[in-house]
């Protein structure tokens, strides 16, 4: 089996940045953006490259896509791609009356990866809607220090890690414990 990829989302999956100073406090600030890294982010990310090869895809701007990369990936280089908004599909929603961008992996594909062995780790179903399979969805994090999200899907992800078709697995009840 190849080495799976697993492409993280940025804002409100690994981290909240909001203009304004949170009353919390936060973590950095990039631009003009207070950001506040998610809880046990340090120890997710010293953990899943042991089991992944990882990615970065965001539907911000590129340059703030690579800058919160470089802020937050030791070794960003190692990364095998930061993808930012550019590489995103405009989408619009009739039902909604609104607009979103969409993360369409058949873009990964192109660049040799074999999506039987990509999970896209995002807070927003709906930009993944194409690659449903390949998505495990994520609480979206707005700054509450008692987060766990991170923490608790790690025993799933290194379970995941071995199957040979990720899209072949349920991942909406990532949730529950496996045996």
């Amino acid at each position: 089996m190849t080495r799976p990829l697993l492409i993280l989302d940025l804002d409100e999956t690994l981290v909240f940045s909001t203009e304004a100073e949170p009353a919390r406090g936060f973590d950095f600030k990039l631009f003009v953006y207070f950001v506040t890294k998610r809880p046990h982010l340090d120890e997710f990310l010293a953990r899943v490259p042991d089991w992944f090869d990882l990615a970065v895809w965001s539907s911000s701007d590129d340059a703030y896509a690579k800058a919160m990369a470089a802020r937050l990936f030791p070794g960003a280089e190692a990364l095998r791609f930061v993808w930012g908004r550019t590489r995103c599909t405009p989408r619009y929603d009739g039902e909604s009356l609104g607009s979103h961008y969409l993360k369409d992996l058949k873009k990964v594909r192109r660049r040799g990866h074999d999506l039987r062995r990509v999970l896209i780790l995002d807070d927003s179903p709906e930009k993944v809607s194409r690659n449903y399979g390949n998505h495990v969805r994520i609480g979206p994090f707005e700054g509450d220090p008692g987060d766990r999200e991170l923490l608790d899907v790690l025993p799933f992800l290194e379970w995941l890690k071995d199957q040979p078709d990720f899209r072949a697995v349920e991942k909406r009840t990532w949730r529950v414990a496996r045996a």
